[in-house]
């Protein structure tokens, strides 16, 4: 009976850190989940060529001027 207890309870204990530690992350987010590597802020739209009028990614501007 007291195997049963334990388990249950280690179980319980395991979820309820993991959950909390979700909710953590995701309500205090980290710097780096908020830019990419160079600094791009994620989720960017993308930027009209006034030339040509099509659209262009930030990584392909970013790339270009970083000379990568």
């Amino acid at each position: 009976m007291i195997k049963l207890f334990l388990t249950r309870f280690f179980v319980a204990l395991t979820f309820a850190l993991s959950l909390a530690t979700l909710l953590y992350v995701f309500i205090v987010p980290m710097p780096s989940m908020k830019t990419s590597r160079d600094g791009i802020p994620h989720f960017t739209p993308n930027v009209v060529d006034p030339i040509t009028g099509d659209t262009l990614q930030i990584r392909m501007l970013v790339k270009h001027y970083k000379g990568d």
